[in-house]
């Protein structure tokens, strides 16, 4: 069980990482417009898309959106 318990911090840890990530790309897009050098994806772009996709597909969007949200902020 330790080692599950390790497995699932390391995880954790990994997701954190991500979403910090996922927020300096989106302050920097922010900050320096669209066509940021040294990042070659829109990302405010492709979260505007994933956001208008849970929107139109209504009820089961939004059960996906909280689901999303409970692993995120789950601690």
């Amino acid at each position: 069980m330790q080692y599950i318990d390790s497995i699932i911090g390391f995880l954790k840890k990994i997701t954190e990482l991500g979403v910090a990530l996922l927020a300096l790309t989106v302050v920097l897009q922010v900050v320096f417009g669209t066509p940021v050098p040294f990042i070659k994806v829109d990302v405010i772009g492709n979260l505007t898309g994933i956001i208008s996709n849970l929107g139109s597909n209504g009820l089961v969007g939004l059960i996906a959106a909280a689901v999303l949200y409970a692993v995120i902020s789950k601690k």
